[in-house]
């Protein structure tokens, strides 16, 4: 099953808020509208919009409040990716030319800083105080993780915990507040809220786990990128740190392109075979199913409703999915 199928019902309201988010990423200046809008139209799977709207439907549905703040998130999402594109040198993404790649990174910072800007004044709309204080804390979370993975970018002294801790602020807790927040402005009550954000955090960190598996298996054209791309740019993720510690030639290879990055020609092709073969993505996909049991096991506290199976579903689509 392809992921829109999980949510076909929704394509009423995901077009209502893809046409709210083209509308609001409008700017006067030409550049920062032509740079955002480059953007937006590269396309994405707007899972956070979905989750906010599933989540909704376990409390009062109303589509124009609660846009108000799936619109925000999604722009959040998309702001903090052009932010990465920068960090990491990143030219392609989605198998498109990145904001910083098409003007440069001048251009994708203030074109992030202004999607950031949109979101918060589009955010105002919504008038629960608790929504705002938990929006605040995540894009606080999230500039700490940005900051995190430039100090850890080529830094091979890296362990499990600093790695989850990055992939939470990185990816996870803007999935966790999506679920969250789709209930708090349905006025769900607390504890479908309180599940509902476990479920998107346990999600969230599968996710993320998944994406850095697939950058190793991955094609070029299923990844919209080149294999390997995380660990060229200097980021260490999950299946990489399992191979360096049972891979010793691996290590090599890994420290010596860290130490000296423009120096050293990384063979990514043998890294890439090695990782497979010495059992890091197994344990990789282990970990990531983990974290969708423990999501599982948060639904079970749910009604059983149209919108629970369809959250269940997303998760074992994560599971499998390769692009």
């Amino acid at each position: 099953m392809k992921l829109t199928e999980i949510y076909w019902h929704l394509r009423s309201d995901i077009g209502k808020i893809e046409q709210a988010l083209e509308k609001t990423i409008e700017a006067e200046h030409p550049v920062l509208r032509d740079a955002s809008t480059h953007l937006l139209k590269a396309g994405g799977k707007r899972i956070r919009p979905v989750f906010v709207l599933l989540s909704a439907q376990f409390g009062n549905y109303d589509l124009n409040r609660i846009q108000q703040i799936a619109v925000p998130l999604e722009l959040i999402h998309m702001a903090s990716l052009v932010h990465d594109d920068v960090i990491d040198d990143a030219d392609l993404r989605r198998g498109k030319e990145t904001v910083k790649a098409k003007w440069d990174n001048r251009v994708a910072m203030y074109s992030g800083d202004y999607i950031f800007a949109r979101a918060i004044e589009m955010a105002t709309y919504c008038e629960q105080s608790e929504v705002h204080l938990i929006l605040a804390n995540a894009m606080k979370e999230m500039s700490i993780g940005e900051v995190e993975q430039i100090r850890d970018q080529y830094n091979e002294e890296q362990d499990l915990r600093k790695y989850l801790r990055r992939i939470k602020r990185k990816t996870a807790l803007l999935i966790a507040v999506s679920c969250q927040l789709g209930a708090v402005v349905a006025e769900a009550k607390p504890n479908v809220q309180k599940q509902l954000y476990w479920f998107g955090y346990y999600v969230g960190m599968a996710y993320q786990v998944t994406d850095d598996i697939l950058d190793f298996i991955g094609t070029e054209k299923e990844l919209g990128k080149p294999a390997g791309s995380d660990l060229q740019q200097g980021n260490l993720t999950l299946p990489a740190l399992y191979g360096m510690r049972r891979d010793d030639t691996l290590k090599q290879w890994i420290s010596e392109h860290f130490r000296h990055p423009y120096g050293n020609h990384l063979p990514i092709d043998d890294v890439i075979a090695r990782v497979k073969q010495n059992g890091a993505i197994a344990d990789s996909q282990k970990l990531a199913r983990q974290y969708l049991q423990k999501a599982f096991l948060a639904l079970e506290q749910l009604p059983n409703t149209r919108a629970k199976k369809s959250l269940r579903q997303i998760g074992e689509y994560i599971e499998k999915r390769n692009s």
